[in-house]
């Protein structure tokens, strides 16, 4: 096996090819967490692993609290569902906030200004209130708290790992901050001990990224390495393994080794997608081109990628226009007619979930 059957392989547990799933919420239950920050891109993550979801569809669903947005896992923006939130939180936190320790030190965040922040937000969003992150700021301001600038950010992400607040609705073009007890009630919440937490994080993501190393998992979700073998420890009798130069790769074990593609398959992914961000170690299995990779030593003009058969190929970016949307491509190698074909089709894909026409 080399790496572009890997690659091959992944593009099916990821469900990037294959039977859909139904839904954005059996996305969100399957792959556990998706990161999120580029927000209008993240969204097309979701949609592009369902049968018929758009964009409508997903912010519907972000308005009604069925999807949150907010961090976990690693210090940056996710994808979560409601009753995944306070398992993920409990065992990923702390991990997010060794990984932010230096940052609350340089802008003289301690326990105190958390504690204070804290009790104003939970006042501020008392009732059901959602307010942006500017409402929020105003706010901090009077009570002179940090207010601006990444002092602001870092007082709302530790605000989000204490399950304080988390993703409220949208208010026109802004997003908002609302209670998390108010967005993930008690009893729809999925409560596990930590082997338990541990043993369904690790099942979640070598089903869905799978093949995958122990040192991937362990990069994706801000565990230590002895954390991350022992989620894979316990989860390993529904994974299977196989190695290849010395690298053990894991998947689930209901996943069948996938038939040679019958065309070339193109697929445009935004930069942060888990075809990307869930792998360190094993990185090199998305490599196209000789010398090219997705964050290589050439900034490639545009931050989206290009996969064929699962690997990077080009890169891209959509342009809106006032009634379509194009998308600017820049290629590592010439494709050829079939693959021009594929790469149109995946355009027009990227221009239905956004429900414009192609420029």
């Amino acid at each position: 096996m080399d790496a572009q059957q890997i690659a091959h392989w992944r593009l099916r547990s990821q469900r990037l090819i294959g039977t859909p799933y139904p839904s954005p919420e059996r996305v969100l239950q399957a792959f556990g967490a998706m990161q999120a920050q580029e927000f209008t891109v993240a969204k097309w993550s979701i949609a592009m692993r369902t049968a018929r979801a758009d964009i409508t569809t997903i912010d519907r669903l972000l308005a009604r609290g069925v999807i949150l947005r907010t961090h976990v896992v690693r210090p940056t923006w996710h994808f979560v569902l409601p009753a995944d939130l306070p398992w993920l939180l409990a065992l990923t936190a702390p991990r997010v906030d060794a990984l932010n320790a230096s940052m609350y030190r340089q802008l003289q965040l301690d326990a105190k200004v958390f504690r204070r922040s804290h009790a104003v937000l939970e006042r501020l969003l008392a009732a059901g209130h959602h307010l942006t992150r500017t409402e929020i700021a105003a706010h901090l301001h009077r009570a002179r708290l940090p207010s601006s600038g990444f002092a602001l950010a870092y007082v709302l992400m530790k605000a989000e790992l204490d399950a304080v607040i988390c993703s409220g609705a949208i208010r026109g073009k802004q997003h908002t901050y609302a209670l998390f007890d108010q967005r993930v009630p008690a009893t729809a919440r999925l409560n596990l001990a930590r082997d338990e937490a541990l043993a369904e994080l690790a099942r979640r993501f070598f089903s869905t990224r799978g093949p995958a190393t122990t040192k991937d998992f362990a990069c994706w979700s801000s565990l230590t390495v002895a954390q991350a073998r022992a989620g894979l420890e316990l989860a390993q009798s529904a994974l299977d393994r196989f190695v290849i130069n010395g690298r053990t790769y894991w998947l689930s074990g209901k996943a069948a080794k996938p038939a040679k593609l019958e065309a070339p398959r193109v697929e445009l992914v935004q930069g942060y997608d888990e075809v990307i961000a869930s792998y360190r170690e094993s990185r090199d299995v998305l490599l196209g081109a000789p010398g090219s990779n997705v964050n290589g030593s050439r900034r490639p003009p545009f931050m989206h990628a290009i996969l064929l058969d699962g690997q990077l190929a080009g890169h891209w970016r959509p342009r809106a226009g006032k009634t379509s949307i194009a998308i600017d491509t820049h290629l590592h190698r010439p494709f050829d007619r079939i693959r021009v074909a594929a790469l149109r089709a995946a355009a027009q894909r990227f221009a239905r979930f956004l429900r414009l026409p192609l420029a």
